[in-house]
């Protein structure tokens, strides 16, 4: 195998496009096709440095007749045997982009719904205890799950909607992709440009859930202790947290199109290899919780405290990946 071909392989294991490895090597994109179309040669720097980059030796690269060491065959992302790399076009990559900053806002709001569903009721039933709802026990309630309902509901109908006009974009998420020339770039720069945006939501997003006892403790603390206080203190905590939760997740959305595409962290060829090992473990999982959340939240009425219960499991998650990543290994 001459040279030429020994990249196109070395960079295709690695899930990386010709503009991705020019970046790595500082040259220009050109330089990469010419390479690989066997036009011109690497200089010795760019050859230690392939070799590098690509954990292979020089001799690897320099000599037709040397094969790749089968341990790090092994190492390297069999591509071909486990996943095949997608063309993306310019235009595709666009559309994508803007798919993802249409859809954010409509799964954020959905996720906001979601949290805020049992204000009400949780309000009316405060108000009732205490007198200040002239209406009876079971009434109040009743309305509020009519509410809590109505709100779950326009929420999974944001959910499902959203999902279906994004069908034709899920090998984003799963699959490895090759972009076209100028989609790195334009990509990178449309991050940069959002990344203020994104870290001033997170930022004011994360520090809303952080502070959302606030309320609570100012009332306890202004009105004594009382089961109206700690109702109303539950409401506003659960609305604190629902804006905090509606902005960490438009940003994160917004963000994670632009990794997507970039194949950058969790989306690295490598994860996308282990996500799609994963699939049916993180459905069963998903689903385990979701019975877990919904049981104890209707068993206990305590909607303001079991929303812990899904950064728990998102802790968890990544420790039962991981065992079931050793176990795999060890196999």
């Amino acid at each position: 195998m001459i040279l030429a071909d020994k990249i196109i392989d070395l960079r295709k294991k690695n899930g990386w496009s010709q503009e991705e490895l020019a970046e790595k090597l500082g040259v220009s994109r050109q330089s990469i096709s010419k390479w690989e179309g066997a036009q011109s040669v690497p200089d010795m720097n760019r050859i230690i440095r392939m070799s590098e980059i690509f954990g292979v030796s020089t001799d690897y690269l320099l000599k037709d007749d040397v094969q790749l060491p089968e341990e790090t065959r092994s190492e390297a992302l069999p591509v071909s045997a486990e996943m095949t790399a997608r063309a993306v076009s310019m235009e595709e990559a666009a559309s994508f982009l803007d798919y993802k900053n249409r859809v954010s806002g409509r799964i954020a709001l959905g996720v906001m719904l979601c949290i805020l569903s049992p204000v009400l009721l949780i309000a009316m039933a405060g108000a009732q205890e205490a007198m200040y709802l002239r209406v009876s026990e079971n009434r109040a309630a009743g309305f509020g799950l009519v509410v809590l309902f109505v709100l779950v509901g326009i929420a999974v109908a944001l959910f499902v909607t959203s999902g279906i006009a994004g069908n034709r974009f899920e090998y984003f998420e799963k699959e490895l992709i090759d972009t076209a020339y100028g989609v790195d770039g334009m990509v990178r720069e449309r991050r940069e440009r959002f990344r203020h945006t994104y870290t001033v939501q997170l930022t004011v997003g994360i520090v809303l859930c952080v502070i959302s006892v606030i309320p609570l403790c100012a009332g306890l603390f202004l009105f004594g202790d009382s089961d109206f206080v700690g109702t109303m203190g539950a409401a506003m905590i659960l609305v604190c947290v629902a804006v905090g939760v509606f902005l960490i997740v438009r940003a994160s959305i917004v963000w994670g199109g632009f990794q997507m595409l970039l194949q950058d962290g969790e989306y690295s060829p490598a994860q996308k290899i282990e996500n799609k090992k994963n699939d049916n473990l993180s459905t069963i999982y998903w689903c385990a919780a979701i019975a877990v959340y919904l049981t104890v939240s209707f068993l206990t009425g305590a909607w303001d405290k079991t929303w812990v219960v899904w950064p728990i499991a998102g802790v968890f998650y990544g420790l039962v990946a991981a065992i079931a990543r050793a176990m795999r290994q060890r196999g």
